[in-house]
């Protein structure tokens, strides 16, 4: 799943939730009409910043955020396959809060072996490829009732109707959580993925204040998923959570704690991804014509427009690590302590491992992207996000004959420095 930012941030840029986009034309370019084409979007402003940092050394040092940037191909997918060198634990440096130590211990995201081996072992167990498969009819079911409560309308809001109910449900089910508890899931996750407590350059005082603000949510997060996990062990059920307290690996089981911060991450992180990945789709293909209608002419490409969408627009752009002792990379010289970010979304457009990386091409394939992570940390979630991803786009290209964004000034966009997507996005649809 997601990689939730409940630790230690090596950098964060606007502090706002979302952002309003401005209707400003691209350089040199005509304004005739209402058509998205001619609005800077928030999203365009990341893929210069991609292009500025690709600019630059593949490998250099930002004295501004005080870490390593590694922004090509080659040197990220080094840095994530090498947790020993590149730690995922930021414990020992990060202010700490007595609500977030509860969850920190299931937040395997955030571990290193051995300790990350034992429960992502675990997990495995629980959340197998034939779980995933096996919810397909469930997705539909869920994705197709989304839908018939907009059956009588032109124009609705795509994130509220679909893009966060349908992931939240899905996984709420699947944990065995009453999913009509969704809009609680849907708080939790826009205060802890927020960001607005965080500057351009935060400081440790600066997490320690967010931490702070946001310890209410994750008490009432914690007490809540508890409660689950404490029924469900008097009560065992089919539910993933069940399987949790039941799995165990050279004897040992998950303590009750442990599955507090695992439950907790998969509820609220576990939505995210599909969110963003959906809402950021719907708008990539708005703002490249003729891509709906491509795809509604040959809907077995929707799996390869899905992957050209989480390349583009990867829904967290940005990973930090910690060295963990002196390395070289990059022709550079790393020092042991150092902060490491790792640039997915630039990365992701390197001219070196894709072919014309700045141009969007759903037919791409292959499509070698981090996205989802690459080794001992690649998203275990990332099945499920694409299922309901690609059920989601095929009911939407089947049921209206045209989607469209009719202005960007009504959308509302999420912190990039966060996640990359959007809060809100009205769409006008019209049906054959």
């Amino acid at each position: 799943m997601a990689e939730i930012r409940l630790r230690a941030r090596v950098r964060c840029r606007p502090s706002r939730l979302w952002f309003r986009c401005p209707r400003v034309p691209h350089e040199g370019e005509q304004v005739t009409g209402n058509t998205s084409q001619q609005e800077h979007l928030p999203f365009d402003a990341l893929s210069g910043r991609w292009q500025s940092l690709r600019a630059l050394r593949p490998v250099h040092y930002d004295e501004q955020q005080s870490a390593w940037q590694v922004v090509d191909h080659e040197s990220v997918a080094a840095v994530l396959a090498d947790p020993a060198t590149f730690s995922s634990d930021f414990s020992s440096i990060a202010p700490t809060q007595e609500d977030f130590e509860v969850f920190r211990q299931g937040n395997f995201v955030g571990m290193d072996p051995p300790e990350h081996r034992k429960l992502r072992t675990l997990v495995s167990q629980a959340f197998t490829p034939r779980v995933v498969s096996g919810l397909q009819p469930r997705i539909e079911n869920v994705c197709g009732r989304l839908l018939d409560d907009v059956a009588d309308r032109d124009r609705f809001d795509l994130v509220d109707t679909l893009a966060y109910p349908l992931p939240i449900i899905v996984i709420a089910e699947l944990l065995g959580i009453p999913a009509a508890d969704h809009r609680l899931f849907q708080e939790w996750a826009a205060t802890l993925f927020g960001g607005d407590e965080l500057g351009e350059a935060p400081n440790m005082d600066d997490l320690a204040r967010a931490l702070k603000a946001i310890a209410p949510t994750v008490r009432e997060m914690n007490g809540y998923v508890l409660d689950h996990i404490r029924r469900c062990r008097a009560n065992p059920g089919d539910d993933l959570t069940s399987k949790l307290l039941a799995a165990e690996v050279d004897g040992v089981r998950l303590e009750d704690q442990e599955i507090v911060g695992f439950v907790a991450l998969l509820l609220v992180a576990g939505h995210v991804t599909t969110t963003a990945l959906l809402g950021n789709a719907v708008v990539t293909f708005d703002r490249h014509p003729g891509t709906f209608q491509a795809l509604r002419a040959e809907p077995d490409r929707l799996p390869d427009a899905i992957e050209e969408v989480l390349r583009w627009l990867p829904p967290f752009a940005e990973l930090g690590r910690r060295a963990t002792r002196p390395v070289v990379i990059g022709e550079q010289d790393i020092p042991a302590g150092a902060m490491v970010v790792a640039h997915l979304g630039a990365a992701n457009r390197d001219p070196s491992r894709f072919e014309a990386p700045d141009v969007f091409d759903p037919t791409r394939s292959p499509n070698p992207h981090l996205t989802f992570g690459h080794g001992i940390h690649f998203c275990f979630g990332a099945p499920l996000a694409r299922l309901e991803a690609r059920i989601a786009l095929r009911m939407l290209l089947e049921r209206f004959s045209e989607l469209r964004v009719p202005t960007y000034g009504e959308v509302t966009f999420q912190n990039p420095g966060v996640i990359v997507g959007v809060r809100r996005l009205p769409v006008e649809v019209a049906r054959s």
